[in-house]
């Protein structure tokens, strides 16, 4: 029988229960358990660990002076990795049978990047507007582990510069107290300017690191009596189950928010209480030493059940935190703790090499895999051909389509001759196209003015972004204009529904508005919407004061990611995404309205896909076994060309029109 060798000497207790608070919260967050909407400050508290015992481990090396980096990137390896490729050899294996090509490449994209821990910069530059659903790729959760190893590679190298600099701690605590406040304010500033990378980089998240390495060096400093001791545990704990009580996914992170959990972690750590009844329990010490694979696996189960459907079936909920556990524990006796043992047995070269063959092994089909992205050809092609028309999207969209910044790129579609401005938002990016194949001329074109998420509404505020660039845009484009011929139409496209409603999708509140104008409402109610349609109505009537005016109905949002339907054609199932033309009417009324009122008012003209769109009294979500969207609800460039004929009839009416630049 294999010893475990987990249980080092010194092995304290009460961290190895605290990894239990902080993976049980990341798990029931994920898992989407009531009570835990700040779950995901685990990862928090994992950080604060991390950074105190590996700062133990590097400082106690140097004060023994036999301190070796390949001794500790080893060690550091031997606790990550044989786990980590398990994982990943298991997920490529199922991946063959189960995932199509798109999702495939994606998963080998994710697991090259995870094996040598760079995951984290692929997220964060994937993550975006149009990023894919995160709860679809399978190794999300590896994010941290990046960010934790780039941390180990550093701190060791940074810390035998100081001590060669300065011997002892306090030339070290001065470093590690400079590194933690000039990571706290960056993580500060970035939070509210680029969340996305202050949430996943090194840079904004060392602080929390360099926190725990901070108690670490100062513990021994203070002479805590036992009721001391008890009262800083009580109160970080009370601070960690707080920001898991009191946070949610919608508070900007990490920034500021994240000294809670910090301070927290960083009481416990300081109380060191061995035989506390929060974190010495048998429960509490068998998950946390369980607590990395249990992370490991808990997160392709939750992929798992959105992939079947199942997120949001309670029986469903309860087999995947079973299955949680069984697959941890599976992992921690059957991966773990024997490769530790066995690697331990190899001389330090001997085991490095081990590894990074073993790793490299693993990386090597993930990267073929992407390569021959997703090696098609697995599945019927009619499953493959409806998952495929994903990409089936604008082939300027990066270009032309901004997320952020005042301007536009201003992209011209077809011929120079310019005969009309498509602006909006990615709804407008979607068909911009289909306007171009319908000018009456290969000399004529249209020019693209889009922004990212942004109504075309003059004094719109944002509900969700404090620095909302779309005030921005359409300033911009008000003053462009001017220097633009008068009889130059410009075509207006909005997904209103989601501005003034919320998504539709499945995911986020309903009827709470994602804009305001005068005040900000709790919900959509008569009042706000009916505020909304008033300035769309001005708006439009504004601009017609200057050129034609077309505004588009807007497009049908189906609420079902239509290519994404293909995954349940692998277990020979058809989701049908249409809707119902009632379902569209309802949803969208206010937005009917307010654009007759414009066209009532000042003769805004009408541009209406449903006849194209909606036959039969359904919004169609398939033509001749294809998908006419690229997910739920922008039409992709199959499907906007059935619009063709509508814009055709614009340019038509508008053909008296002869002046371009």
């Amino acid at each position: 029988m294999i010893k475990d060798s987990s249980i080092a000497p010194g092995f304290r207790g009460d961290i190895n229960g605290l990894r239990a608070w902080a993976v049980l919260a990341v798990i029931f967050y994920h898992f989407g358990v009531p009570g835990f909407g700040g779950g995901f400050v685990g990862v928090d508290v994992f950080f604060v660990i991390s950074g105190f015992l590996m700062t133990g481990i590097v400082v106690n090396g140097l004060e023994r002076g036999g301190f070796s980096l390949l001794a500790f990137y080893l060690a550091r390896a031997r606790r990550i990795l044989p786990a980590l490729i398990v994982l990943c050899a298991v997920l490529l294996t199922l991946g063959w049978w189960v995932l199509l090509p798109l999702d495939y490449k994606a998963l080998g994209a994710h697991a090259v990047s995870s094996l040598v821990f760079l995951s984290n910069i692929k997220f964060w530059r994937e993550a975006g507007y149009f990023d894919a659903a995160s709860h679809e790729k399978w190794l999300l959760h590896t994010w941290s582990l990046a960010v934790e190893w780039q941390f180990y590679l550093l701190l060791p190298v940074v810390l035998l510069g100081v001590w060669k600099w300065r011997p002892g701690r306090r030339g070290v605590v001065v470093v590690m107290v400079v590194g933690l406040l000039t990571s706290l304010a960056l993580s500060v500033v970035v939070t509210s300017l680029r969340p996305t990378a202050a949430f996943y980089l090194l840079p904004t998240r060392a602080w929390e690191m360099l926190a725990g390495g901070l108690v670490f060096l100062l513990a021994n400093r203070w002479a805590l009596t036992a009721r001391q001791r008890t009262v800083l545990e009580m109160a970080g704990i009370a601070l960690v189950i707080g920001s898991i009580a009191g946070f949610a996914a919608s508070s900007p992170w990490p920034g500021w928010r994240a000294m809670v959990p910090v301070i927290g972690t960083a009481a416990v750590l300081l109380a060191a209480q061995p035989a506390s009844r929060w974190t010495g329990s048998s429960i509490a010490q068998w998950l946390g030493t369980r607590s990395y694979s249990l992370y490991l696996w808990h997160w392709p189960i939750v992929v798992a059940l959105t992939y079947l459907e199942w997120q949001a079936d309670s029986m469903a909920i309860v087999a995947g935190l079973v299955l949680t556990l069984v697959l941890g524990d599976l992992s921690y006796r059957l991966v773990e703790v024997p490769a530790r043992v066995h690697l331990n047995r190899f001389r330090l070269g001997w085991g490095a090499a081990a590894l990074l063959g073993t790793a490299i092994a693993m990386a090597a089909p993930g990267a073929a895999v992407f390569l021959k992205d997703g090696v098609t050809g697995r599945f019927a092609s009619e499953i493959e051909v409806i998952e495929a028309e994903a990409l089936n999207k604008n082939p300027r969209q990066g270009a032309c389509h901004i997320g952020t910044g005042a301007g536009s790129p201003s992209c011209r579609f077809g011929g120079e001759q310019l005969r009309a401005i498509v602006m909006g938002d990615s709804h407008a990016n979607a068909i911009v196209s289909a306007v171009a194949a319908a000018t009456l001329s290969s000399k004529d074109g249209v020019m693209e003015w889009t922004s990212s998420g942004c109504p075309i509404m003059q004094g719109v505020k944002s509900t969700i972004f404090e620095n909302w660039p779309c005030v921005d845009f359409i300033n911009w484009a008000v003053r462009e204009m001017k220097g633009i011929s008068s009889e130059i139409p410009v075509v207006i496209v909005n997904r209103h529904g989601q501005y003034a409603l919320g998504k539709n999708e499945g995911h986020g509140k309903s009827n709470i508005p994602e804009v305001y104008f005068s005040r900000q409402y709790a919900t959509s109610d008569s009042e706000y919407l009916k505020e909304y349609g008033d300035h769309l109505t001005d708006t439009a009537c504004q601009l017609a004061l200057s050129r034609p005016v077309y505004l588009v109905r807007p497009i049908p949002e189906l609420g079902t990611d239509v290519p994404k339907t293909a995954r349940s054609m692998v277990w020979g199932q058809r989701t049908d995404a249409s809707i119902s033309l009632a379902d569209y009417h309802q949803r969208n009324a206010f937005v009917l309205k307010a654009q007759d009122a414009a066209r009532d008012r000042c003769g805004v003209k009408i541009l209406d896909p449903l006849p194209y769109l909606c036959p039969d009294g359904r919004c169609i979500d398939v033509k001749n076994g294809r998908p006419i969207y690229y997910d739920d609800d922008h039409l992709s460039e199959y499907g906007n060309k059935l619009l063709i004929p509508m814009f055709a009839e614009m340019f038509r009416l508008n053909s008296g029109s002869s002046a371009g630049i």
